[in-house]
């Protein structure tokens, strides 16, 4: 069984907004930028998180191989034809724009906007890397207070900017409440996807996919500190897509929180002007 966190009715003409987390994350990521959009005053949308097979309250996977992209994409694309989902905004963060890259091909048509977060077409052996080492050396804390902790010590130099609330909001999106102790919150599996990347070769590229998504407008999000995405990639981004606005979010890392600041407001912005420009 696969999960789908669905916030607000909608309103029509407005696209939904499908949220695709990252790598080991869950729905709880977007749940603050969920509430934002599905609440707006003016513009009320339904929203839909999607957790791929092996996290949150999706099923694990017996055969961890279905842990890639095109599995996860396909799951998506069954996903948006149960809900009867089309014409919709798809916002991606890391993994999750991996997987609209991969869906630009199976269902171009459904795509009207893209917000990617601190994803694009050349990743970063560093990131990576740092990616892969967090997995495999995921902290089991005694507490949510001590995971806060944990993640602020080892992050907090990429993430100057967040506040302590936004540690802890941090720490209880990545782990599971099992009586009061926090536990990750994804199939230890995972960490087999990984083991097979050999970094003293180059890296796959994935410019063909990206320029997939030239029919619709893309809001690229980068934060300042990220490992995996750089900046000349983000500049060549914008380059080869002309409906592509760049954001740069200052003491963030990979990948930036999107429900911070003035990222909601920013994010809904843009898909309002995607709307317009239809």
């Amino acid at each position: 069984m696969l999960s789908a966190r669905i916030y607000g009715a909608g309103h029509d003409g407005l696209m939904p907004a499908i949220c695709l987390p990252g790598l080991t994350r869950n729905a709880r990521d977007f749940h603050e930028l969920a509430l934002y959009l599905s609440r707006h005053a003016h513009t009320p949308r339904k929203v839909v998180v999607f957790e791929y097979r092996g996290r949150g309250r999706s099923d694990y996977d017996q055969d961890w191989h279905n842990y890639n992209v095109a599995v996860e994409a396909r799951d998506v694309a069954a996903g948006l034809v149960a809900l009867g989902l089309e014409n919709c905004a798809f916002i991606g963060t890391s993994r999750g724009g991996l997987i609209i890259f991969a869906l630009a091909a199976m269902v171009p048509r459904a795509i009207k906007a893209v917000v990617l977060n601190d994803i694009g077409p050349v990743l970063e052996g560093a990131g990576l890397a740092q990616i892969r080492a967090y997995v495999e050396r995921a902290p089991k804390p005694q507490s949510f207070e001590k995971a806060a902790g944990i993640l602020k010590a080892a992050q907090g130099a990429a993430f100057p900017a967040l506040t302590e609330d936004d540690w802890q909001r941090m720490a209880r999106a990545l782990y599971r409440d099992e009586k009061g102790r926090p536990v990750p919150d994804f199939d230890p599996a995972l960490v087999k996807t990984l083991k097979g990347i050999d970094f003293s070769k180059p890296l796959p590229v994935f410019w063909p996919q990206f320029l997939g998504l030239k029919a619709a407008p893309v809001l690229a999000i980068r934060g300042a500190n990220s490992m995996l995405l750089s900046a000349e990639t983000l500049k060549a981004m914008k380059d080869h897509h002309p409906r592509l606005e760049a954001l740069t979010v200052d003491g963030q890392g990979h990948a930036p929180m999107l429900e911070t600041g003035d990222l909601p407001a920013r994010i809904e912005a843009f898909l309002e002007r995607s709307e317009a420009n239809r």
